[in-house]
């Protein structure tokens, strides 16, 4: 299936826009939910691994949010890569900063509401505002495929008669047969044997009277629909094999396997600060006072300059964006296993701030994956990448709360987080190096036939 060439602007500007607003009324609550965890963590009275679980499977909302903002996620990115080519980094920088400015507003906001409606009326007021999702989804229309135009609606009266159940003519021939089978077609004629009764005008014979079989048309109708059910049945399971057989050919790429074990430890060691930094920072024993601005906000407002950022190095030619990403994870690993040696509010928001530009790198993440898959098999390949992320993202907060539950302090918690996100970026990092793509070269290299030379005897 090919599309049409992808526009680079137009309809496609207002796909940018829509698809902004979508990520951020989907995702601007459940990245700023550790305004709601500390909240969380009073009115529970639970460990930090066990409340963990709420903002990490519910997302702030509940466990239905998470499927959507997964389903809005992967519509709205792979919408973009379908209206954009040349700027493709850009559109995918632009549209991502909505979660990103979502979770710098969200974060003051959300404190706002808890204190005047509570923390069951804030949840309920965000909820409410989810609900223009609806009208951001109005104005997203697809690129129609080169081959295959939108199908048209079929008015009624165009409907073949071969599909529907009963047609005009079988409705006339039923009509007919009751009013036969009550008597409305017979006359009264004098018997034989002299009694007055009915003669009916049906044949006398048992065996063909109309009424004591079904009418063949009706049975005709019958094997039709049944053999559309199996054949309906047949296509369906080719389809799911055909989808078996795409998965497991995308995973024989090993760039896309190793993208799938990197995004699945990112998500695991990089979603935790986003939830728990201003845990972290109480338990550090940072006051208030100090707070000049929340260090989640810090973060949300980072991460949208660096999917910004980010996206416009991507349309440059001599970048190559795979290494960028890698880049971007190792670096995260590292200021991940900074986070213990932070005691200030200062550097925890210096740190902050550079997680939060690393965290940008969603705006790429796409970008790589079509890289590395095309086009045409972008909304199947990212749908499995963006399934392993958010199980990362279930996972990580648990893991780092349980960690802190273990020995009262974050500091192995950070350590293992960042060890998670080293070991998936040096794992994609070996996986696109080029000498690997030269080792297959050289063992798919035939060997060149072996030449005998015969020397002819001398017949002296």
């Amino acid at each position: 299936m090919e599309f049409q060439k992808s526009p680079d602007g137009g309809w496609g500007w207002v796909i940018v826009v829509v698809s902004f607003f979508t990520q951020f009324l989907s995702y601007g609550s459940p990245l700023a939910v550790g305004v709601l965890y500390v909240e969380w963590l009073d009115a529970f009275g639970e460990g930090k691994g066990k409340t963990a679980w709420v903002g990490s499977l519910a997302s702030g909302v509940g466990l239905l949010a998470s499927l959507g903002c997964g389903l809005l996620y992967t519509a709205t990115v792979t919408i973009t890569c379908q209206y954009f080519d040349s700027r493709r980094g850009l559109a995918l920088g632009l549209i991502s900063t909505g979660s990103s400015v979502g979770l710098f507003i969200y974060a003051a906001l959300q404190r706002m509401l808890i204190e005047f409606y509570g923390l069951d009326g804030c949840l309920l007021i965000v909820g409410a505002l989810a609900l223009n999702i609806l009208a951001c989804g109005s104005l997203m229309r697809p690129l129609q495929t080169s081959d295959c135009p939108f199908p048209e609606k079929t008015a009624p009266e165009n409907v073949p008669d071969r599909y529907s159940m009963y047609n005009e003519k079988e409705k006339n021939q039923e009509e007919t047969m009751n009013f036969q089978d009550k008597g409305y077609g017979s006359e009264d004629k004098c018997l034989p044997n002299g009694d007055w009764g009915r003669e009916t005008s049906l044949p006398k014979s048992p065996t063909v009277a109309p009424h004591t079989k079904e009418p063949e048309p009706y049975k005709k109708k019958v094997v039709e629909q049944t053999n559309f059910c199996k054949q309906l049945a047949k296509r369906k399971w080719q389809l799911y094999r055909n989808y078996c057989r795409e998965t497991a050919s995308l995973f024989k790429n090993k760039v896309f396997s190793a993208l799938f074990i990197a995004i699945l430890l990112f998500d695991i060691g990089g979603f935790p600060p986003s939830l728990l930094m201003e845990d972290v920072a109480r338990s550090y024993h940072v006051r208030e006072e100090d707070f000049t601005m929340p260090l989640i906000s810090i973060f949300g407002i980072m991460t949208a300059v660096g999917k910004l950022l980010l996206g416009i190095l991507a349309d440059f030619k001599w970048i190559n964006t795979l290494y960028l990403y890698v880049a971007t994870l190792i670096i995260t690993g590292l200021a991940l296993c900074a986070i213990p040696f932070a005691k200030s509010y200062v550097t925890l928001a210096i740190l902050s701030g550079i997680l939060g530009f690393l965290t940008g790198n969603w705006s790429i993440f796409p970008y790589v994956t079509t890289k590395t898959v095309g086009i045409d098999r972008l909304a199947h390949a990212y749908g499995i990448l963006m399934f392993f992320a958010g199980l990362g993202n279930s996972l990580g907060p648990p893991i780092v709360g349980w960690f802190y539950d273990w020995t009262q302090t974050y500091d192995i918690a950070f350590y293992f987080s960042g060890f998670c996100v080293l070991l998936g970026g040096f794992v994609l990092l070996l996986a696109i190096l080029p000498c690997w793509d030269m080792c297959n070269k050289r063992l798919l290299k035939p060997a060149a036939p072996t030449t005998f030379f015969y020397k002819v005897a001398s017949t002296v």
